[in-house]
């Protein structure tokens, strides 16, 4: 890669007593780059994620974004830099609307206080990822596909230059992953560089410009989403054929 990668780590390691769960990982994502990030259950794919975005902290190794050092960073002032992730399970605020759900990381991340600026940007945001008609719903009604939106949403609203999407499409229907699939490449096309965590295979080769694999804590391939899916390690670590 030319450029400086908008995020990297080199050698990252990272233990939890006697298991080694990340055992030298180096990575890089480009700006404005779409990056899958595929392995088996276990193989360090969240723990990774947590050592990119600072909820844990590596035993080895560094991370960097926009080329300088943020490993020794806490989470809240990455977001603050620009890197954002959503999670697997979403879990809003209930007690709040969909647009005041928006409104709380405007708010905290980006200080906005006015509560018509806020209101007029949590809309801008709920109309990109499609819920702007249920601004003044509450998140209890919302379907599966809609918090996941939701969830996007309130990354969204960190103005992120990375965004990291955990398993957005676990448990939808075909329709619904193809929903979330367009939303993130147009949030792609906005220049934020995303790195898509899944298991639906057909959303990641869709999706990716290039892929990771990682099994076992290490990352055993890297490249063009078909080349690496075509990769007998891979083919027989992930796949199990």
């Amino acid at each position: 890669m030319s450029e400086i990668p908008i995020l990297s780590s080199r050698g990252l390691v990272k233990r939890f007593g006697g298991f080694t769960a990340l055992n030298g990982i180096d990575f890089d994502l480009g700006a404005g780059e779409r990056v899958g990030l595929i392995g088996p259950n276990g193989s360090g794919k969240s723990t990774f994620v947590n050592c990119l975005t600072g909820a844990l902290r590596p035993e080895e190794g560094s991370v960097a974004f926009s080329g300088a050092d943020i490993t020794g960073m806490a989470a809240w002032k990455r977001a603050h830099a620009g890197l954002a992730r959503s999670f697997q399970i979403p879990r809003p605020f209930r007690g709040l609307t969909v647009r005041q759900n928006i409104g709380v990381p405007l708010a905290f991340i980006r200080g906005l206080t006015d509560q018509t600026e806020l209101d007029a940007r949590s809309d801008d945001i709920l109309g990109k990822v499609g819920l702007r008609d249920k601004a003044g719903f509450s998140p209890k009604s919302l379907s599966q596909v809609d918090l996941r939106k939701l969830e996007l949403g309130r990354a969204l609203a960190a103005q992120p230059r990375v965004l990291i999407a955990d398993e957005a499409m676990a448990g939808l229907s075909d329709s619904e992953v193809d929903e979330i699939l367009d939303l993130l490449i147009e949030l792609n096309k906005s220049g934020i560089g995303i790195i898509l965590i899944e298991h639906i295979m057909r959303a990641v080769i869709r999706f990716s410009q290039r892929i990771v694999v990682f099994v076992a804590g290490a990352k055993i391939a890297d490249g063009d989403p078909r080349e690496v899916m075509q990769h007998p390690e891979v083919v027989r670590a992930y796949l199990g054929q």
